[in-house]
This record gives structure tokens, sequence and C-alpha cells, in this order.
């Protein structure tokens, strides 16, 4: 803000304080934006401190897209209206359409906040949230040509399809964000996964005491398979840590007050508690939910003979109750015979148990169990082909496939799961500048959808799926985020129904046809026994 612009506000309150009282100040200065909020923390050391009230005492979340056909124009809107309540973002989050460039993108976007701030951009398979200037909420998938999927940052700029922005920023009070990146060696298999994972806690350790972050936002690049990534991290860190993300997708990032603008395999936004926050923050605590939209089909097989390349695996197997060694064209026929009419054109996907040695750097090994999806290519009289590498002979795998029905229940899971947790929480309703409450301490205040590009309107033949759970349990709370290509997000193979108790210690973090939702919520603390106020300054739900 202008010093000019700021004489009206010094002279307004050349008043003291006690003159008209810090409620009455509070409740002004809660409804101005973010510049000019920022602005009027600078005015006095009693501001200052009401200031900091306000934003110290509850967590924000803000989010907001954009269709407009102008990069610039499309920025500018999101960007007021993610800063249009006081906030002081401790991370942003863009993804774009493919048709707006990345590198344009990036350098608006950074511009927009302060240096310190880490900061994502990709380019995203479709942007899912609430209009900047209507407030409607939409879903929206691109329309890929195939010049896009080859080149992603280099569509024509007489384009007028494709072009959308979603912005998500975030003021967490009592965890610091920070992005860490996944290098390689010139050989581009050649991940440094040891020293990401090595690099994720030593950050952690020092601001923590602890080697675990809270959460992790992962977004790797398409060409890297971010699987044995996943497999590191499950294993390095607490099952306390939410890992969620978008596995394959092309970005930009900020970090430490540096724009990198090369190729990296991944980066993660890690979101770590403060050892010595101030007094009178509460937690947020992190919920992950996935809806699933794939579903088993036929019997189990044992891998046999296999092969592979850089980028795909061929196999023979034989099946649990039959001994004798099956070729590609085989396996699939008895999947089609077990398939029927039910779907006219399924997707598969090999679900593969896998029990591997694993450890980092010169820790102690020891074996772990998780399930992998690999799609299915096809198959001939010799082989069964599949996407991606990393199967072993002698693996447990069964058929998947994608199953709007499945998704359907799913979701109506999820939405259940939210239920409960709306019943245990007090929500956040920016229709009445305050919360709804229900008698408990706890509220959500945001979420973060990560859907596959593969669900959508023409998967469930119908608009508004993925969105629905958060929409239906809280219809006015931030919520947005993006159609992926590998969806992220941490659990077990009970996610997909299998139902036993072994099944349960199956770790599984990557996946397809799914959406994963990430819940955000706050409890307060309290001091002297009496609940500490969890609302900015408008309104006050203590109990």
């Amino acid at each position: 803000m202008e010093k000019q612009s700021l004489q009206p506000l010094r002279k307004m309150f050349s008043i003291s304080v006690d003159d008209i009282g810090e409620d009455l100040i509070q409740n002004i200065l809660c409804r101005l934006p973010a510049s000019s909020f920022a602005s009027a923390a600078c005015v006095s050391r009693s501001w200052n401190s009401i200031c900091n009230r306000i934003l110290f005492s509850f967590p924000k979340l803000s989010s907001a897209l954009s269709f407009n056909p102008s990069l610039e124009d499309a920025v500018s809107e999101v960007v007021d209206k993610v800063l249009s309540k006081p906030t002081r973002p401790h991370f942003a989050l863009a993804s774009i359409g493919p048709s707006f460039s990345l590198q344009q993108a990036h350098q608006l976007i950074t511009g927009k906040f302060g240096s310190e701030i880490p900061l994502i951009v990709n380019i995203s398979e479709g942007i899912i949230g609430r209009d900047a200037l209507t407030d409607e909420f939409r879903e929206v998938q691109w329309e890929v040509t195939e010049e896009e999927e080859d080149d992603p940052a280099g569509a024509s700029p007489n384009e007028k399809v494709n072009r959308g922005i979603i912005l998500t920023v975030g003021f967490l009070p009592g965890l610091k964000a920070h992005i860490v990146p996944l290098l390689q060696e010139k050989d581009p298999r050649g991940l440094l996964i040891d020293e990401f994972v090595m690099s994720i806690r030593e950050y952690t350790s020092s601001v923590s005491g602890s080697g675990s972050p809270s959460g992790i936002v992962l977004f790797s690049d398409r060409k890297t398979d971010i699987k044995p990534v996943l497999q590191k991290l499950d294993h390095a860190f607490s099952l306390d840590t939410v890992i969620v993300g978008d596995g394959g997708s092309q970005f930009l990032y900020r970090s430490d007050d540096r724009n990198y603008t090369t190729r990296r395999p991944a980066v993660a936004l890690l979101f770590v508690k403060e050892r010595d926050k101030p007094l009178g923050i509460g937690e947020t605590k992190f919920h992950v939910m996935l809806s699933t939209g794939l579903s088993p089909l036929g019997s189990t097989y044992k891998s046999v003979s296999v092969k592979s390349n850089k980028s795909s695996t061929w196999l023979t197997a034989i099946r649990d109750t039959l001994h004798e060694d099956l070729d590609g064209q085989s396996i699939l026929d008895e999947i089609y015979d077990e398939l029927g009419d039910r779907i006219q054109f399924p997707v598969f996907y090999l679900g593969v148990t896998k029990r591997r040695r694993c450890s980092v750097g010169l820790e102690k090994v020891r074996r772990i169990t998780f399930h992998e999806f690999h799609e299915v290519l096809g198959g001939n009289e010799e082989y069964l082909f599949v996407n991606s590498v990393g199967i072993k002979s002698g693996d447990l795998f069964r058929f998947y496939l994608s199953d709007s029905k499945a998704a359907l229940s799913s979701g109506k899971e999820v939405s259940d799961k939210l239920g409960h947790l709306k019943q245990d929480c007090n929500y956040t309703d920016n229709r009445f500048g305050g919360s709804v409450t229900n008698g408990n301490t706890r509220e959500v205040f945001g979420g973060i959808i990560f859907s596959c590009c593969g669900r959508g309107d023409s998967f469930f033949g119908q608009p508004g799926i993925d969105s629905l759970p958060f929409l239906e349990n809280f219809p006015r709370v931030t919520f947005g985020g993006t159609y992926c290509n590998g969806e992220i997000g941490r659990g077990n193979l009970n996610l997909y129904g299998q139902g036993t108790e072994e099944d349960g210690d199956v770790r599984c973090s990557w996946h397809a046809f799914s959406a994963v939702y990430l819940i955000m919520s706050y409890t307060p603390p309290l001091l002297q026994g009496k609940l500490v106020s969890t609302e900015p300054g408008c309104s006050s739900s203590n109990q």
C-alpha cells in the first residue's frame, strides 16, 4: 500500500485504542484484504498486536479458479480473491491448463507473493474449485490434444480452450512449510531417493525435533516413476505423516528465495510442526480419505517369467488354482470371460503385492509389503504386457478394472466418513463470516482434492461427483484441487475393500481412477481451563 493511502488509516486511528475499544478495531481489521491488513499491522504496536491475534487465532485456506483466456488477467483474478481477507500465506499451489505457458504463469504468480513463500505451479489435467468472480463451483477437465501431450508447455497462443487456473494459499499457524526437491544423477534412472528422504528428515528435525513431518504434498514429473520414492517415504516416516499429491505433471517451483526452472523429478512440500510455537496456537490436523475407482476381478496369479525394459514389463503367470504357466493371451481370455459384458470399454490394471527389502542410507534393512498398480497394455501368445517396471518373479497379483459403480459407492463411503468428522467438529461457514458450532472444539477449515483424470463427467455420466462428498458436508468451506495423471494418497490395501486383517499391513500410496481428499481441521488450545477463541475477530466461538 502506498504511503499516501496509509494516511487515512493513521488519521482515523490517531484516537487511542481505549477510546473505541479493541473489539471494534478487531472487527474492522479482520475485514480488510490481505495487502491492507499487512499495512495496518505496521501502523502501531497496538495494531500489530491485534493483527497478530487475528492471524494466529485460526488457520486459513483460500482457493479460487479462473477461466479468463488472458493468463495475466486470470492470475490477477485468483490472487485478488485468495487475498481478499486477512492472511499471511505460508505456501501457494497453482495449477494451470495446457494452453497457458508454465514459465509465464510461474513468473506472474511468484511476482505476486513474497520471496520467502514456498510455491509450486504445475500443468494439471483439469481443475476443481470455486470461480473467483461468480463463486460457482466447477469441475473442468482439459481437452488435451496430441500436440499438448507431447509438449505441455508449447501450446498455441491462439488456443482459447484449456485455459484456466486454480490458486490455493494457506496460513497454518504452528506449522512451517518448506520445499525439498528430489535430485538425480546424470542417468535419468539414478534418482537420489535416500538423499531426498534424509533431506526431509534433516529439515523436519531442525524445526520440530521429530524425524517425521505432519504432511507431505508431492508433485512428480510425468517422466518419473514415483513408485520407488513412495516406497521409501512410506518406510521412512511415521504412519501419522500424511502423503498426498500429483504423480505425473510438469511443474516449476520456488524455495528459499530462488526460482527453479530446470527439471526436477519431484518436489515435496513439507508441513512440519514447530517445536517452539507461540503460546495460544492450537493444532492443525490432516485427514486423508480415498474414493477408489478400481474393483478387483478374477483369480490371484503369481508371476513366473518376467522381463522389462526402461518403461514396461512382460510376464507370464500361474493361477492360484492351476499351476500351468499361462501366457498373456490366455490370462486376458480368462479375465474377459470373468467380466462378461458388464463394462464396454474396461481399463485393466494389475494390482501387484510386493515384498521387498528397504532401508535409508546405512540404516538396518527391513522387509516391507506394499501394493502397486500397473496398467495393462495388452498380451499375446507369449507375454502379458504392463506399464512401468518393478515386478519380480514370484510376486502375487490380481486384475483390477476401472468401475464407475465402485467409485460411486466408494464416494458415498467418503461422504459418510466426512459426515462423522462433521459431527466431531465445528465447521467454518464463510457465508456468515464465522463458524457454525455444534458444541465441539475442532473445526474443519479446508480441503484439497487430487482426482484421477480418468474420472469426471465421462466416467460417471454426470457432473460434480468428485466434489459432492465434501460439498454436501461442508458446503462453504474452502475446497479445491486438480485432476491428475497418477494420484498419490498414503494408505493400505483395506482402502480397496479387501477386508482381511493381513491387508491392513499392505501399504498402497499410488492409485488410479481414484480421488484423494486431504481434509484440514484445527483444534484451539485450552488455556487456564478456558477455550481460546477460534475465530479471527469477526465472531467468537468460545464454548
